[in-house]
């Protein structure tokens, strides 16, 4: 099978993929891109601007939801998703919750935290194929990056308050899917691999690390991504906007 992965570095929904990719024990290629300028190249590729994206055997595939489907039907174990229909369809619920709302959400908390701190971007580096930029260069070219993210992922100063606010709420939606089954059992479903990545994301930065990892969702995070690019330290994010 040959599989080509075109990612972000430190995407989310790209971490999803490479994961699934890995416990199937396929083996792929990874053609990394920059952002913003991933959302041209990719709609030109793929008729859709957002990574992951996948070129399996020639089939075009786009969204990490479709590629683990994809892949699923190509090498069916270890399976994604239960072959119960209740457990199942309760899977294929908190996958859709992680991709629709969690998904966006730490996009929209991101990308403002990094048009205030564009010095927190050099560690979400680690990891990249790509020359790493210093961190003036990042500060040079965070204004009109970061205002294009903004922009493309609908995130203003009134969303990035209102999502920090919600967090909580969130992260208790996670801990009852893993108390009730669905989240964090001993092999990796769809929903833990669509929803973990997400997390371990917030968590890069030091101030919501604090909040999530003395949770059952920062455990299960730090179970399937212990390793993620981004250090940012605590100080980034305004403690009004920072639930107790």
């Amino acid at each position: 099978m040959n599989v080509r992965l075109y990612v972000v570095n430190g995407s989310h929904p790209c971490a999803t993929v490479r994961a699934a990719l890995e416990l199937k024990g396929i083996s792929y290629a990874t053609v990394e891109l920059i952002p913003p300028l991933h959302a041209p190249v990719m709609r030109v590729l793929f008729g859709r601007r957002t990574v992951p994206a996948a070129k399996i055997d020639g089939e075009k595939i786009s969204g990490s939801r479709a590629i683990l489907r994809r892949l699923d039907e190509l090498v069916p174990e270890p399976a994604l998703l239960p072959r119960e229909a209740a457990a199942r369809d309760r899977v294929l619920a908190a996958e859709a919750w992680g991709d629709e709302i969690l998904q966006p959400l730490v996009r929209r908390i991101l990308w403002p935290t990094f048009r205030d701190h564009p010095e927190a971007m050099a560690s979400f580096q680690t990891g990249s194929r790509l020359p790493a930029m210093p961190v003036g260069v990042l500060k040079l070219i965070a204004p009109g990056a970061t205002r294009i993210e903004m922009r493309l992922n609908g995130a203003t100063d009134a969303t990035y308050a209102t999502d920090l606010r919600a967090l909580p709420a969130l992260l208790d939606q996670v801990d009852a899917w893993i108390a009730e089954g669905v989240l964090g059992g001993a092999e990796a479903n769809v929903a833990d691999l669509q929803i973990a990545p997400s997390l371990r994301l917030l968590m890069s930065f030091g101030d919501l690390r604090t909040l999530i990892e003395p949770r059952p969702a920062g455990a299960l995070a730090l179970r399937l991504f212990a390793d993620f690019p981004g250090d940012a330290p605590s100080g980034l994010i305004p403690p009004a906007l920072l639930a107790s």
